[in-house]
């Protein structure tokens, strides 16, 4: 990595940061002071603008991991095992959010944080698979046999996720059925002001994803080059 496309990489980042924290302000402004307090279930329905994006980001992250995880196997590059690496880390934040989030919002609508629903269940599943999947990478030596494995969960992993969207419509579920992509067409189930407000949240969870992603990928890069360059020392000692 030369001093130029690094420079250029650093105004990239110093961009998306003021963009990610520009975009967020105008989230949390639109949450708490744009969008009306939804008349059946109270302030706590805010949270909703918080724990929708953080299932889309998590399945969009996993997905992520999916995609790369298939070219690592096909292309055996170092770049894909980073790549999925990196968003099965930032997929496990956002999951984690939609765990926290979600029992928040439960406890004061069915007087409970937990029940053992299709979608909550498999959910938290999810969870649990992409978490066995960084400790297999933390666990195992670095190398080929590592990254060929983690890809293996990776793609399998991935293939809970139709289920946990199709849950609510396969069986009678406590968790509401989507309210922004339904049978009755896009956002036809929410206020005008409520869907552009989890837009804007949707915006800037994205651009925090993205964020993320660059930074992560720039440190394993980064540590990638320190190894190689302590090898050419061993080997030239």
């Amino acid at each position: 990595m030369n001093q130029e496309t690094t420079e250029e990489s650093n105004e990239e980042s110093y961009i998306l940061v003021w963009l990610t924290g520009i975009v967020f302000l105008v989230a949390m402004a639109a949450i708490f002071l744009f969008v009306p307090t939804e008349q059946t279930e109270g302030p706590v329905q805010r949270i909703m603008y918080i724990h929708i994006p953080s299932a889309w980001l998590s399945f969009f992250a996993f997905f992520i991991v999916f995609i790369c995880s298939i070219l690592f196997l096909w292309k055996k590059e170092r770049e894909w095992d980073i790549y999925a690496h990196a968003s099965a880390e930032i997929g496990v934040i956002f999951c984690s959010l939609v765990l926290i989030t979600g029992p928040i919002w439960a406890k004061p609508i069915w007087g409970t944080w937990w029940v053992w629903d299709a979608r909550l269940t498999s959910t938290l599943i999810l969870w649990l698979i992409y978490v066995a999947y960084l400790m297999l990478r933390a666990q195992t030596e670095a190398g080929s046999m590592r990254a060929r494995y983690a890809a293996v969960l990776g793609i399998v992993g991935f293939l809970n996720i139709p289920f946990i969207h199709f849950s609510v419509l396969w069986w009678r579920t406590f968790h509401p059925q989507p309210k922004v992509i339904s049978s009755e067409g896009f956002g036809k189930g929410m206020e005008t002001s409520m869907l552009v407000t989890l837009g804007i949240s949707l915006c800037a969870f994205t651009l925090l994803y993205f964020l993320l992603m660059g930074q992560r990928i720039r440190q394993e890069k980064l540590k990638d080059e320190i190894d190689r360059l302590k090898r050419e020392q061993l080997y030239s000692s």
